[in-house]
């Protein structure tokens, strides 16, 4: 009897920091306070080097939006972009149809 291992097919595409600086033409030591200010998601490594996902390139240019359209600090960023995940949330939960039974009110 032989025993199954699995093995991923391919790496899971991740960008390393300077990558991802190239990418949204961001200096990398903002970058490096975006994380600390927990506005961006991360992975690290076994040496501590950031590592982040492609959905992150969306997010950054969100930021930027927001920082520049609502002339807002960074540091201030974090309340709006939580702010505004709720409420798309919420707006999402408002389109689901109803299950028998379920009441939503006003």
């Amino acid at each position: 009897m032989t025993s199954m291992t699995g093995y991923a097919i391919a790496r899971p595409y991740r960008l390393n920091l300077d990558s991802y600086a190239l990418l949204t033409g961001v200096h990398p030591e903002l970058i490096r306070r975006l994380v600390a200010l927990g506005l961006l998601d991360i992975s690290r490594d076994s040496q501590g080097g950031l590592w982040f996902e492609p959905s992150q390139v969306r997010a950054m240019a969100r930021i930027q939006r927001l920082h520049t359209g609502l002339s807002l600090s960074y540091a201030s960023l974090g309340l709006i972009v939580d702010l505004l995940d709720r409420i798309s949330q919420l707006e999402r939960s408002q389109r689901r149809p109803l299950s028998e039974g379920e009441f939503r009110g006003p």
